[in-house]
């Protein structure tokens, strides 16, 4: 039987390196040389001659992850409550189960043609839909299963 330690310890890892590849893809998405544009010279979509808020700051981080100047901020808050979430075995099942619950909407929305965009205020399509799937479910594994499976053991 697995130990009731190494399983909060497991959630808290969990967490935190959510919160770490989410702040790194955030910062990534500042960085210019990180960001392309495809088709252009340009890395990325200067605020100030975007077209809208959509367009501020587009580009695809490491060519691969479309990205904006919001969907960067987001990233970076998300990977700072993941990361500040490990402190504690509570707060890191907290921050799995939101976290699972919310980027498994966001990846469901990235197919829909009509909510690709956040409704016009981040991108969600592309490799963003599989990002936000596996993360997604590595949360939810890990704040929604494992906790449930040792509530079971505890019970019996």
């Amino acid at each position: 039987m697995e130990n009731i330690q190494t399983r909060t310890m497991v959630e808290r890892y969990c967490a935190l390196i959510i919160g770490i590849l989410f702040l790194i893809l955030g910062l990534a998405g500042f960085t210019p040389a990180l960001v392309s544009l495809p088709g252009t010279s340009e890395s990325y979509i200067p605020l100030d001659v975007s077209p809208n808020t959509y367009a501020a700051g587009f580009g695809y981080i490491f060519g691969l992850f479309s990205t904006n100047f919001l969907h960067n901020l987001v990233r970076c808050a998300v990977g700072l409550l993941g990361i500040a979430s490990y402190t504690s075995a509570s707060s890191a099942r907290l921050f799995n189960r939101a976290f699972a619950v919310a980027y498994a909407v966001l990846a469901i929305m990235g197919l829909l043609p009509f909510t690709k965009t956040f409704f016009g205020l981040m991108p969600l399509f592309g490799n963003n839909v599989w990002l936000n799937a596996l993360s997604a479910i590595a949360a939810g594994y890990y704040g929604i299963f494992l906790p449930s499976k040792q509530m079971r053991v505890n019970v019996t």
